[in-house]
């Protein structure tokens, strides 16, 4: 999380829409974790 902030605040300095870039980033991150966690979930179960 750390190097991304880093290398995402070096890219985007000079620009004002960081926050709205690093917003959409955690909500897409988000919503693909929270997606696919039952499917691991139920597959570990599964498999297990």
């Amino acid at each position: 999380m750390a190097s991304y902030f880093g290398a995402g605040q070096e890219k985007l300095s000079s620009e004002e829409n960081f926050t709205t870039e690093d917003i959409l980033w955690a909500v897409g991150i988000w919503s693909v974790i929270l997606t696919l966690s039952p499917v691991i979930v139920f597959y570990m179960l599964m498999v297990a």
